[in-house]
């Protein structure tokens, strides 16, 4: 257990190494220090921080750095969320403020305006609502070979993927299976949609050469409907790592945020009891099983949209990131988001 004056002088070495990314000495930590204390003084309560392992030498200076355990005990004890200047909240508003058609919509515009603010890669999920109904499905000509299938969902949004067709389908044949599925499915829960509903559209369709093909298109649109929708912004950020030098590195991180490995993995959040101090959760590279993460922190939150579900968004930049204002954006964001989706679920009513 830290006394008083050690957590002060921790505290102050990683907030200085946050701004500076520099190995911090005992003049600095005097200096900027909110109580007096001898110079002496100061390096030997570094001495003890060094001892327990919460901060560390450097090869290149006589400073200290944190370490990964002196960031935990900060964020488990000592961090604050700190309040940013108002032109942020404005432009959040302003950009949140759009008109918007879909849902998705609004969570890719999230992602895109979290990314912009921090300069770090941002991710989106949508609600997790479980009473999303299906309100229509079309199967539209795009040339001799190809369609678009759309389908529509009772939270307004859009899904639409074009496929190819096996040569010989008829347009007969496309519409009594659109027929089908809008008798069949339309006004039912997304969620409640399973392999033995298609199953069961599929005797209706009969034994027809190409009722096994349509068939395997409609369900892959309505599997993709059920899935989360999770948005990404701002990969080239990953660029702007210090410590990242590793080209190779890099790139095998570009993939696995591009996987749905990663974002299933990360953000499988506790209960809002679990979390600690505070709305946001962090996990630093160490904390993270994959060994690409070693010099990043993930922050993550919940945001509730009431009956409608959760959703989640996070913020992966490097490890000696500014906690204090991250922290305090990711705190005011989840808010100003779900608020603009209650006024988008509001107005479909």
């Amino acid at each position: 257990m830290l006394t008083k004056r050690q957590e002060l002088i921790l505290k102050t070495i990683i907030q200085d190494f946050t701004q500076s990314h520099e190995p911090v000495g005992s003049k600095t930590v005097m200096q900027q220090l909110p109580i007096k204390v001898s110079s002496a003084t100061i390096r030997n309560e570094m001495a003890v921080l060094e001892d327990q392992g919460l901060i560390e030498k450097t090869h290149s200076s006589s400073g200290r750095v944190p370490s990964a355990r002196g960031y935990r005990y900060y964020l488990d004890k000592l961090v604050e969320p700190i309040q940013l200047p108002q032109k942020i909240y404005q432009q959040i508003g302003d950009k949140l403020n759009q008109p918007f058609h879909q849902v998705n919509a609004i969570i890719q515009e999230a992602a895109k305006i979290l990314s912009d603010l921090t300069n770090y890669t941002a991710f989106a999920v949508g609600p997790e609502a479980v009473d999303v109904r299906v309100t229509g499905f079309r199967i539209v000509p795009v040339s001799s070979r190809q369609v678009m299938a759309i389908l529509v969902t009772s939270d307004g949004n859009v899904r639409n993927q074009v496929y190819g067709l096996a040569r010989g389908v008829s347009g007969e044949e496309i519409e009594k299976a659109v027929r089908l599925i809008n008798d069949q499915l339309v006004g039912l829960p997304v969620s409640q949609i399973t392999p033995e509903l298609f199953a069961a559209i599929s005797q209706h369709l009969g034994n027809t050469s190409h009722a096994g093909l349509l068939l395997d298109l409609v369900e892959d649109v309505f599997k993709d409907a059920a899935s989360e929708q999770m948005y990404v912004d701002g990969q080239i950020n990953l660029l702007n790592n210090p410590v990242e030098t590793d080209v190779s590195d890099i790139k095998s991180l570009y993939e696995l945020i591009d996987s749905d490995r990663a974002w299933s993995d990360w953000f499988d959040l506790p209960g809002q009891s679990e979390m600690g101090r505070f709305p946001v959760q962090v996990r630093l590279g160490p904390e993270m099983e994959d060994d690409l993460l070693k010099n990043y922190s993930l922050l993550t939150a919940n945001y509730s949209v009431g009956e409608h579900g959760q959703g989640r968004i996070a913020l992966l930049g490097p490890t000696n990131m500014p906690y204090s204002q991250m922290i305090g954006l990711l705190e005011f964001f989840r808010q100003a988001l779900a608020e603009k989706l209650l006024d988008y679920y509001n107005g479909l009513q």
